[in-house]
C-alpha cells in the first residue's frame, strides 16, 4: 500500500504518519516545503525505526499541482492508493485572505495533483466548522445545511470541503474532527488551540485563590473535543474499509460536554479551585443586539475587554464560540468503529496529562524571560526601608541579579553594612540616610538621587512603622496614628510624587508599595497600621488609572506577616510558628517585578477580602476571636513587659495555623 500526506509534519499529520507506519506496509510520500526540509528530518525521528518508509516529495500547496516536479509526478503516477490532504491553516487570529490561500486554494491544489497521479482515494481532513453555527444537531450527511459561517476559518473549511464534494472526479471521503486535543495517552499537543486558550485563566486562578474555595464560571454550548490518538486511528481504520467512498465520517464524542463541565475538569486536573457556580452567557441574550453592538463599541469598553483579553492570552473572538450551537451526530462512524478498540476515552481520565504537558511544555510564561535577572538587570530600584528586614532581603536579591539598587534609610552605619555586603558579592549599591517623616528630607532626597542616577525605574515604598494596640487603649494616644500615618503614607506618598514626572517622561516605570495583608483582613489591634497602609492602598489604586496608559505600573503587596525588626517588640510573636522570613518576602517583591501584577497576595488574604464583601459580619466574628484571643502585649497598656514569652495554648496554635500570616 502506498500513500501520499500533505501536512506530514503537522500535528494531526505526523501522528497519522506514525500510524501509518505502525499498523500498514509500503511507503509514505510527504509533501514537504524545500525550506522546511531539515523539520522533517527533525520529525521523522520520532517515527522510529520505521521513518525510513517516509519519503519526502518537495513541494508547496500554494502552488499549481502543489509545485511538484514533473519528474516527481511521473514516479507518482498511478501508485498512490490513499491521498491524505491534512495541510490546512487553524489559527483564529489568522487573517481571511491567509486562511482562503491555505485551506481552500491548498485543497484546490491538492486535488488538482491527485487526478495527475490518479490517485485511489482523496481522504480530506475538514472540520466540524465546516458546518458552520449550525442550530441543532448536524449529521454526518449534511453539507449544506450548514449555518452561519461568518468567521474566516468556519467559512474556508466549508468551501475547501465544497470543492471535493463538487468538484473532484475520483473517489473520495470526508473526515470532520471535532476540537482536536493532546493526545490522551502523553498529553502531547503542538499548539495552543481549542480549550487550551482557557488554560491561562485557570492557573491565574489556582495563583490566587485556594484550590478548595468554590468559584464562578462560564457555562455555554457544548465544546467537542477528541484527543489526537483517536482521531488518527479512527481515520486509518475508515480509510481502509472497503465500499465508504463519497462518505463523511464525524470524529467527534457523541458525549460532548458542555464549555462549563469541561472547564470544570480541567480546574480540578490544575488543582485550581472549583467551578462549581456556571453563568451561561445566554442569559444575557435579553439584550438587543443593536444595544450590545454600541456598548461594544465604546472606547473604554473596548480598552477593558482587549486588556483583558491579552492579559489571559485568549484571541479577540473567542467569546464568540462558548455558546457554540451545534451537536455533531456520529453514530454512523461510532457503528463502523465497532468492534475495534478505537474508543475515546472520557475527559476525566487524561485531562490531567493534557493540562500537564501545556504546562510543561505550552505554557506562554516559558517562552518569556521571566527571571528576575531578565527584567531587572541594568535597571535602578530605589528601595527605602533597605537596611534590614523586608527592604534588606529585596535589596540583596535585586542587586545579584543585576539591579543598580538605591537604598534608603536612617541608619548609615546599617546601610553601609548592607552595601559592602551587596558589594562584596559583586552587586552595585548606592546608600543615602534620609528621615523619611520628615518632608523636606525626602525632598532633598529626590533632588539628590534624580541628579546622580537621572532616573528611578523601580520605586519600592517599603519603610514603614507598626503599631500594635488595641482601640481602647489608644483614647489618649492620637500621636500614634499620627506618626504612623506619616510614614507609611506621607512619606511615601511624597517620595512617589517626587519621582513619577521622571517615570512618565520616560513613559516606563513600576511603583511597588509594600502594603498589609490586614487591609484585605481589617486585623484588629492594628487600626493605625492597617488605616495608614488602606491609604497607600487607596491611592495606587486611584494612580494607577490615570497612568495605565503611560507605561507606568503600580503593584500593591499585601504582605502576610514577616519576621522583622518592625514585630520583634512584641513578645507573642517570638513563639509564632508559621510567619515567614525576609527572603519569602523577597521572593514577593521579585515576583512584583516580574510579572507587574496590580497586586500581590496570599490566597488566604483574597479569601479574607472576599468574605469581608460577601459576608462582613461573619468575617467581623472571626477577627474578634482572634482579638479576644491574643490579648494586648502589657507595654501596650502602658505597663512595662515581663520579659518572658509568653506560652500559646493549643487553641491559639490552632488558629494561627488557619490564620497563618495574618497580623494578630
Amino acid at each position: 500500500m502506498t500513500y501520499f500526506v500533505t501536512g506530514a509534519t503537522g500535528f494531526i499529520g505526523n501522528n497519522l504518519v506514525q500510524t501509518l507506519l505502525n499498523k500498514r506496509k509500503g511507503k509514505v510520500y510527504a509533501l514537504v516545503r524545500r525550506e522546511s526540509l531539515e523539520k522533517f528530518d527533525k520529525v521523522k525521528q520520532r517515527w522510529g525505526k520505521d521513518a525510513e518508509r517516509v519519503i519526502p516529495v518537495v513541494g508547496e500547496l500554494g502552488k499549481p499541482a502543489m509545485g511538484i516536479a514533473e519528474q516527481d509526478i511521473a514516479k507518482l503516477k498511478g501508485k498512490i492508493k490513499h491521498f491524505f490532504h491534512l495541510a490546512a491553516l487553524y489559527d483564529l487570529k489568522a487573517s481571511a485572505e491567509d486562511q482562503t490561500a491555505a485551506n481552500v486554494t491548498g485543497t484546490r491544489h491538492a486535488l488538482a495533483f491527485a487526478e495527475v497521479i490518479e490517485a485511489g482515494v482523496f481522504h480530506h481532513t475538514s472540520s466540524i466548522a465546516a458546518a458552520g453555527m449550525y442550530e441543532g444537531v448536524f449529521s454526518e450527511d449534511m453539507f449544506k445545511e450548514a449555518g452561519k459561517l461568518n468567521h474566516p476559518y468556519f467559512r474556508t473549511k466549508h468551501d475547501s470541503e465544497a470543492l471535493v464534494r463538487e468538484e473532484y472526479s475520483r473517489p473520495w471521503r470526508v473526515y470532520r474532527p471535532g476540537i482536536v486535543v493532546g493526545s490522551s495517552k502523553t498529553g502531547e499537543i503542538d499548539k495552543i488551540d481549542g480549550p487550551y486558550y482557557f488554560f491561562k485563566v485557570l492557573q491565574k486562578m489556582r495563583k490566587i485563590l485556594p484550590p478548595w474555595m468554590p468559584a464562578i464560571g462560564i457555562d455555554g454550548g457544548r465544546i467537542n473535543m477528541v484527543p489526537v490518538d483517536y482521531v488518527v486511528e479512527a481515520m486509518d481504520h475508515l480509510a481502509h474499509l472497503n465500499g465508504h467512498n463519497s462518505q463523511c465520517f464525524h470524529l467527534t464524542d457523541p458525549n460532548a460536554k458542555r464549555v462549563g463541565e469541561a472547564l470544570a475538569i480541567f480546574a480540578e486536573a490544575a488543582h485550581a479551585p472549583k467551578l462549581t457556580v456556571r453563568i451561561n452567557p445566554s442569559v444575557f441574550g435579553f439584550i438587543p443586539t443593536m444595544v450590545r453592538h454600541a456598548l461594544a463599541s465604546l472606547t473604554p469598553v473596548r480598552r477593558v475587554r482587549d486588556a483583558v483579553l491579552k492579559d489571559l492570552g485568549l484571541p479577540a473572538d473567542i467569546m464568540n464560540f462558548v455558546s457554540y450551537p451545534t451537536r455533531f451526530d456520529s453514530r454512523q462512524t461510532q457503528k463502523l468503529l465497532a468492534g475495534t478498540d478505537i474508543k475515546i476515552p472520557p475527559l476525566e481520565d487524561y485531562a490531567w496529562k493534557l493540562w500537564d504537558y501545556w504546562e510543561r511544555n505550552l505554557d506562554p510564561d516559558l517562552f518569556i524571560d521571566r527571571t528576575l535577572s531578565g527584567v531587572s538587570r541594568g535597571k535602578q530600584v530605589l528601595i527605602t526601608g533597605g537596611s534590614s528586614g523586608i527592604g534588606q532581603a529585596s535589596a540583596i536579591k535585586l542587586a545579584a541579579a543585576g539591579a543598580h539598587v538605591i537604598i534608603v534609610a536612617r541608619d548609615l552605619e546599617k546601610l553601609t553594612a548592607t552595601q559592602q555586603e551587596i558589594e562584596a558579592s559583586g552587586g552595585k549599591c548606592s546608600i543615602y540616610s534620609c528621615d523619611l517623616t520628615n518632608i523636606e528630607a525626602i525632598d532633598t532626597l529626590a533632588q539628590t538621587v534624580l541628579e546622580t542616577h537621572k532616573y528611578i525605574d523601580v520605586l519600592i515604598n517599603n519603610a514603614g512603622r507598626s503599631i500594635r494596640r488595641a482601640v481602647e487603649n489608644s483614647y489618649d494616644r492620637f500621636h500614634d496614628f499620627e506618626r504612623t500615618m506619616q510614614l507609611n503614607y506621607f512619606g511615601s506618598l511624597r517620595l512617589t510624587l517626587a519621582l513619577l514626572p521622571g517615570m512618565s517622561a520616560r513613559k516606563s516605570g513600576q511603583v511597588i508599595n509594600i502594603s498589609s495583608i490586614g487591609v484585605l483582613t481589617n486585623s484588629p489591634r492594628f487600626s493605625a497600621y492597617v488605616a495608614s497602609k488602606a491609604a497607600l492602598d487607596a491611592f495606587t489604586r486611584c494612580a494607577a488609572s490615570e497612568f495605565s496608559d503611560r507605561g507606568i505600573y503600580f503593584t500593591t503587596i499585601n504582605m502576610p506577616l514577616v519576621r522583622t525588626p518592625m514585630i520583634a517588640p512584641t513578645d507573642i510573636y517570638k513563639n509564632m510558628p508559621f510567619i515567614i522570613g525576609p527572603e519569602e518576602a523577597a521572593d514577593m517583591v521579585a515576583q512584583a517585578i516580574i510579572y507587574k501584577p496590580v497586586r500581590v497576595a496570599s490566597g488566604l488574604g483574597i479569601f479574607s477580602q472576599t468574605i469581608h464583601a460577601l459576608a462582613p459580619r461573619v468575617a467581623q466574628i472571626i477577627m474578634n476571636t482572634a482579638y479576644r484571643m491574643f490579648p494586648d502585649s502589657a507595654a501596650a497598656k502602658g505597663g512595662k513587659e515581663a520579659g518572658r514569652t509568653p506560652e500559646l495554648s493549643a487553641d491559639q496554635l490552632a488558629f494561627m495555623q488557619i490564620m497563618k500570616g495574618i497580623h494578630l
